[in-house]
């Protein structure tokens, strides 16, 4: 079977913090004034995509990959990762602000969960005004500090918010203390983990009048107290790769797309592209494929190239 690039069904979320951008700014198909989270490509337990479009219509990710492992995987990714789709993908809308939360490490998250840890990046797509992030410590802090902060409900004065716009890009390790801020629009990359550590939900409640669960215990081991830089600066140069985050878990890389470039593959690894802005055209064995803001597409590791047009800005993700 010659591999074509992906697409899948998105997997909509309903969060208490979610709104309606998912469908007016990506054209998803939400039902609800509080969906908010697409997850684009997803091997998660229970969550896992299913792809919609050409001759594996129907199919499973997981059912692909079993099926054509180093073909879709990519050689070195198969030989480190196995049958498991390392990467999770999600579009964010949040309408009100998200938790305090934070991330465990793989060996924490392997120790708790039997899962994966979850370091994560995000670039931010829209932002209404006045829309903050909050990532990090202010200053290097401690623990004795940090409950009692947290005791006394006001755990923000120690933390770093950041007022952001469209193309601003944060870089998360696991154990960094953060929050989503209302009014933020964002494209999510990250391990295959679904583990997160709620520490502070606003003395919010839900439909039914009760508080979601916080894990301030676990929290506690994952935490990391040290104040470290975050948001990433970033050159841009029209039609080729620009450097995002580059870790050990994936790499991300920006293409402001402007004519027509040729691709060639990552060596050893599959890729994902994600449109951000605009609409751009991939043209491989005289097929075409078209995509536009919001649509998000796998490239399996076997093919090896293509003409890429149009006029987009589209994040490159790859191992």
């Amino acid at each position: 079977m010659n591999l074509y690039p992906l697409q899948f069904y998105p997997i909509l979320k309903e969060r208490i913090w979610g709104g309606t951008k998912l469908n007016s700014v990506l054209q998803k198909p939400v039902v609800s004034s509080t969906t908010g989270e697409s997850w684009e490509l997803s091997a998660v337990p229970n969550d896992v995509s299913v792809v919609s479009n050409g001759a594996f219509k129907g199919k499973s990710l997981t059912t692909i990959i079993s099926d054509f492992p180093e073909e879709v995987l990519g050689k070195a990714v198969f030989e480190k990762y196995g049958f498991d789709f390392p990467l999770l993908f999600k579009f964010i809308d949040a309408r009100e602000d998200l938790s305090i939360q934070l991330h465990p490490n793989d060996v924490l998250a392997k120790k708790h969960h039997n899962s994966l840890g979850k370091t994560e990046m995000w670039y931010v797509m829209q932002a209404d005004e006045g829309a903050r992030l909050i990532v990090g410590f202010k200053e290097d802090s401690n623990q004795e500090e940090y409950l009692q902060h947290l005791e006394d409900k006001n755990l923000i004065v120690l933390l770093q918010e950041y007022a952001v716009s469209k193309g601003d890009v944060f870089f998360l390790e696991t154990g960094t203390i953060h929050a989503i801020g209302a009014g933020v629009l964002i494209a999510e990359i990250q391990q295959t983990s679904d583990i997160t550590y709620r520490v502070y939900d606003w003395d919010r409640v839900d439909a039914q009048g009760n508080y979601r669960e916080l894990h301030t215990d676990l929290a506690l081991e994952a935490l990391n107290y040290t104040s470290h830089t975050t948001k990433i600066d970033y050159s841009t140069t029209v039609n080729v790769p620009n450097k995002l985050v580059h870790c050990p878990y994936f790499k991300t890389n920006r293409i402001v797309l402007d004519g027509t470039v040729d691709w060639k593959s990552h060596e050893g690894s599959f890729t994902v592209f994600m449109c951000t802005e605009g609409e751009f055209r991939f043209k491989m064995n005289e097929e075409l494929y078209t995509y536009s803001k919001g649509d998000t597409v796998l490239i399996p590791a076997q093919i090896e190239g293509f003409e890429i047009s149009g006029k987009a800005s589209v994040l490159e993700i790859y191992l």
